[in-house]
């Protein structure tokens, strides 16, 4: 990987893992896949791995995360979902050519033929996302609570209670915040 980019935040949903390449969206936002290599990475360690990204196919990959944290958000607050993300989450799944597959532990994945591109892979994650709106899945889409993250997360918690993308980031991030100031009114 390159240590000049900021790491990845993996998690076990890959739309949400996906929208996730742009965090902080509501404060300094961070970008993890700014260049088509970077995007490469991604995919590699997402298990989509491709050989080459073209700016062209990065640009896409780009319009896929905007309108897939558009449309997660919607659904999350239970809002109409935006039709112009809808349209291009839809155009993405319909140009992947992927298969899933059964692992011999049960699990679904995604595999890529020996000639796939950037294309079949957005396709396969456009298609993870519509089921997860669609209700699909068993878990709630949720946003998370750092007012300076809102990302969109898939809980899978048993409570479905979940308050933070990730606890080991906007979680401690917001724990430690309260911390200092509850000091600082203790002191003051």
């Amino acid at each position: 990987m390159h240590d000049r980019f900021p790491d990845f935040r993996l998690g076990k949903v890959l739309p949400t893992s996906f929208t996730a390449t742009l965090t902080e969206r509501c404060g300094d936002a961070v970008e993890r896949v700014p260049v088509p290599r970077r995007l490469v990475d991604w995919l590699t360690v997402s298990g989509l791995a491709v050989d080459s990204c073209t700016t062209a196919q990065h640009e896409l990959a780009l319009e896929l995360r905007g309108s897939l944290h558009a449309a997660l958000t919607a659904a999350a607050l239970q809002e109409p979902l935006p039709a112009a993300a809808v349209q291009v989450i839809n155009d993405r799944s319909a140009q992947g050519r992927a298969v899933a597959v059964l692992t011999p532990e049960g699990a679904r994945r995604w595999r890529l033929g020996s000639a796939s591109c950037v294309e079949d892979a957005l396709g396969v994650i456009a298609a993870d996302a519509i089921g997860i709106i669609a209700g699909e899945r068993d878990g709630k889409l949720a946003l998370c609570a750092s007012p300076t993250c809102r990302a969109a997360f898939f809980d899978t918690s048993r409570s479905r209670t979940r308050r933070w993308c990730e606890m080991n980031t906007c979680g401690n991030r917001e724990k430690k915040a309260r911390f200092h100031a509850n000091q600082r009114k203790e002191l003051g």
